[in-house]
């Protein structure tokens, strides 16, 4: 007997936020295995007697090993539940999807994955600012700030980062900022680049720092918290 897992994007932490489409799926799940960032108010959206585990993965935090809970998803499904691995964001940007889908397509289990709103388009839209720009921001580009040592990835196309027409989204950089600032002003970039540290976004806790390339090192060690955050680069729209 085998059951159905729906990847879920819980979208930022606003639970307002969320697509009714996984408004649905949580209400008929037999068990939720969710992220941190997917806890809380998220949750009141499952059913009553739906196991609720907690599978989250934090830097600097004991977590989960990645093989645990792609072994509890195929675990779950072959009682034949109807299962929602709930991700934070949108499920596809840096939340290690692929290796979830693998094991289910190597155990012969059926899934769907549930588009949502990534922190990227919510961090702009607290910024009130776009991600593109006419004539001066053509393209947008996704970045993690770290790798699986929790350094800064050696592989950066520092020159597609550095280009003064892209907006930049990094994932994951505030330790790893300083390192990068260095990298991207080597390869031409102003250091009068305007940049946002956008932390929690969504959520009560939510803050919104502006500053420059030059600046925003500084920033992130007077002004940052331990919660979850992105750095904006590019020719930024003066928000509010």
């Amino acid at each position: 007997m085998s059951g159905f897992v729906s990847f879920v994007s819980s979208g930022p932490g606003d639970p307002e936020l969320l697509t009714l489409k996984a408004v649905n799926r949580l209400q008929n799940a037999d068990a939720v295995l969710f992220d941190d960032l997917s806890a809380g108010p998220i949750l009141e959206h499952a059913r009553a007697g739906a196991d609720l585990v907690g599978v989250g993965k934090r830097a600097g935090r004991p977590s989960p090993k990645q093989d645990h809970v792609s072994r509890l998803l195929v675990d779950y499904a072959r009682t034949g539940a109807k299962v929602v691995r709930l991700k934070s964001g949108d499920s596809g940007l840096f939340g290690r999807l692929e290796e979830e889908t693998t094991a289910l397509i190597t155990a012969g289990i059926d899934y769907e994955i549930i588009p949502g709103v990534t922190s990227a388009m919510a961090a702009a839209a607290a910024a009130g600012i776009p991600l593109t720009r006419r004539l001066t921001a053509r393209r947008v580009q996704f970045v993690t700030g770290h790798d699986v040592t929790g350094s800064l990835p050696e592989d950066l196309n520092i020159a597609a980062l550095a280009d003064p027409a892209a907006t930049t989204v990094i994932f994951m950089g505030k330790r790893t900022f300083g390192e990068l600032t260095r990298r991207l002003t080597e390869a031409g970039m102003s250091p009068e680049t305007p940049a946002i540290l956008a932390e929690s976004v969504s959520t009560p806790a939510q803050k919104i720092v502006r500053g420059t390339l030059s600046t925003m090192e500084k920033l992130i060690a007077d002004e940052a918290s331990d919660g979850p955050a992105l750095i904006l680069l590019g020719p930024l729209a003066d928000g509010k």
